[in-house]
């Protein structure tokens, strides 16, 4: 999400609002058309007490924390559908339902990829297992040949600064000096980074081969016993007719449970996807692929060891990289989207679509009595430049750069009963916010004006454990993913960041993602904030591709985002209640929430609205700590 510094010298059209006597919660209001005249259009307003009322029962006990497999969770999709029917949305889930489902199954996979090295006159081809790494996750079959290779270092963001990778092979090391970690959210590496947000068309990364030690030769031994050992129950299982599965005569207790076979990959997506390689390889190959460089790779890795700065350097070796893995399907777990759309008015544009999303899952419950309280290492993870801005305030730094504090294992009172603890994760703000946020959008499009285009509304499930119904929906959407304009996604929405100890975020609502497919769909938001009777402030802090908390790859947007989908995340950003049991409906900042709830609605129906397609310019984020809430000048 970058912005330039220029601001527009435009002013906006100002805005008339006029009670419509005959639906009481209608205002008129003017629609920042992405086209060239603005049309009137009677918004809906989204109500407060609405909102109110519907979290209420989403964060309440009685759905158990919402966690995906659960019976809380399908009865909070149970409630969001009621109320899609009784507002008259489209259901567009699964044989006439509001209901998607989502398949996510376990892959026993057999890996014959390799990659092929031609340097300083010698060509030597790597198979998996023969110091190449591909994961099981590495998609379709597919070829793909390098004339050269460009060592980007560590990787990081200023090894990147000023350098188009384009449709390049990009190779790097970690930093050795420092222990391999992940961030909150665990998502995303540098060949992720590359290949999906700066077009690089494959990675390889160095990891060093350890030699094994005598525990890990004795867990690999047990390993291949056990998996031996499984394979035979079940082929005795299967050839004992009656018995199989526990039906038949003696069926004691314990009986029918059945063995889950070993999966070598657990996905919702399609693992045959086309999808650009990342893989790694230890010092014979990266020494095959330096040769004839002019730099020695023992050179560079002596450098990483003690984490010294590496530059830049070009490999002249050709590379041709064979993805060649197939997929047995093994298990099979079901959960749910909600799916439901409202008709577009044209007869023409109503084939296209804009998506609202929000996850409704939420972490559950502690079996074990636990219950997280209240910790400060739940607020973000900030940046050298934010923790600077912060201290110069005066303020107190909250998460003194601890990533993942909001995640830790929670902890029980000790000092009271089982019975007495609280130990269900309400998740009212995360992401009970913008579940029902969402709620609220698509009433007031199923019972106010309709735009030209139509839109659709999918509660995502699975987000809290990988992105499960995004990362399906976007696999296997429900219209044709080319049809598709946008994605608007919310994820808690109802709160001020870190409850405003380290600044005043009381009218602010962090935009991420919005510039970085579409230069229009950031000017588009913008210009609706500033349509509305109170704008709010917009930050784009968190839209800075170096930022810790990485939120662009971390909730479901992103999985629209992966396809080339123009997207926009809204986010209140996180507080000390995330994760924790006290993260409940009391703490709710409802006027706040009402208000980023009606931003969203009028910027999504602009977008369905105008017969102008979002221009995909694909310029990447422009904006990060301090940029300000301007409008993109095009060049």
């Amino acid at each position: 999400m970058r912005i330039s510094d220029r601001h527009t010298a435009a002013a906006i059209a100002a805005v008339t609002f006029a009670v419509c006597l005959w639906r009481p919660w209608t205002l008129m209001a003017q629609s920042p058309s992405t086209g060239p005249e603005p049309a009137r259009v009677k918004y809906a307003q989204i109500g407060q007490s609405d909102l109110k009322e519907w979290l209420t029962y989403l964060a309440s006990d009685t759905l158990q924390g919402r966690q995906i497999f659960t019976e809380g969770y399908g009865l909070a999709a149970g409630y969001i559908a009621d109320h899609l029917r009784q507002w008259g949305v489209k259901p567009l889930g699964d044989e006439g339902t509001y209901f998607e489902a989502v398949k996510l199954r376990g892959y026993r996979v057999t890996r014959n990829s390799s990659v092929t090295v031609t340097a300083n006159g010698q060509s030597r081809t790597f198979k998996h297992g023969d110091h190449v790494t591909f994961p099981a996750s590495s998609g379709g079959r597919q070829t793909l040949s390098f004339d050269g290779a460009e060592f980007v270092g560590y990787g990081q963001a200023a090894d990147f600064q000023g350098r188009d990778i384009t449709g390049k092979l990009i190779v790097w090391t970690p930093n050795l000096a420092v222990p391999a970690t992940l961030g909150r959210g665990g998502r995303g590496s540098v060949g992720a980074t590359a290949t999906t947000t700066r077009g690089a068309k494959a990675a390889i990364g160095f990891a060093p081969a350890p030699a094994p030690t005598a525990a890990e030769q004795a867990l690999s031994q047990a390993q291949e016993a056990l998996q031996k050992a499984t394979e035979a129950v079940q082929q005795a299982q299967a050839q004992m007719p009656g018995r199989a599965g526990g039906a038949g005569r003696g069926g004691g207790f314990g009986r029918g449970r059945a063995v889950l076979p070993t999966a070598d990959l657990t996905s919702v997506q399609k693992p045959d996807a086309i999808a650009p390689p990342q893989f790694t390889a230890d010092e014979t190959f990266f020494e095959a692929l330096f040769a004839g460089s002019g730099t020695k790779f023992a050179d560079i890795s002596a450098k990483a060891v003690k984490g010294e700065p590496l530059a830049a350097v070009a490999l002249p070796a050709k590379v041709t990289i064979t993805i060649d893995n197939s997929f047995e399907v093994v298990s099979e777990q079901l959960t749910r989207n909600v799916v439901g759309m409202v008709e577009g008015s044209d007869p023409a544009l109503k084939n296209t679509y804009v998506l609202f999303g929000a996850h409704l899952d939420h972490i559950g419950y502690s079996q074990t009595g636990g219950g997280g309280q209240p910790t400060p290492s739940a607020c973000r993870a900030r940046s050298e430049a934010s923790q600077a801005v912060v201290t110069k305030a005066g303020k107190t730094l909250q998460n003194q750069g601890r990533r993942g504090g909001g995640r830790g294992a929670a902890t029980a009172t000790p000092s009271k009963p089982f019975d007495e603890r609280d130990i269900i994760s309400n998740g009212a703000d995360d992401d009970g916010s913008g579940s029902v946020a969402m709620m609220g959008i698509a009433k007031a499009f199923a019972t106010g004006p309709r735009p030209r285009r139509s839109v659709i509304f999918i509660w995502h499930a699975g987000e809290e454990a990988g992105l499960y119904g995004s990362r399906y929906s976007a696999d296997y959407p429900v219209v044709a993913i080319e049809s598709i304009q946008a994605q608007l996604n919310m994820d808690m929405v109802g709160r001020d960041d870190c409850n405003n100890i380290e600044g005043d975020y009381t009218n602010t609502v962090f935009v991420v993602g919005a510039d970085r497919i579409s230069t229009d769909l950031h000017n588009l938001i913008v210009r609706t904030n500033e349509t509305l009777p109170r704008p709010l402030t917009l930050d784009y802090e968190l839209n800075d591709p170096a930022d810790p908390e990485n939120v662009y790859t971390r909730s479901d947007h992103y999985s629209y985002a992966a396809k080339g989908i123009p997207i926009v995340f809204f986010t209140t950003g996180l507080h000390p209640d995330y994760h924790r049991v006290t993260d409940t409906v009391d703490k709710i900042v409802f006027p706040k929430m009402t208000r980023i709830s009606q931003l969203v609605y009028e910027a999504g129906f602009s977008i369905a609205n105008s017969e102008r397609k979002l221009e995909r310019d694909n310029k990447g984020p422009r904006a990060g700590l301090g940029a300000k809430a301007e409008v993109i000048r095009k060049q």
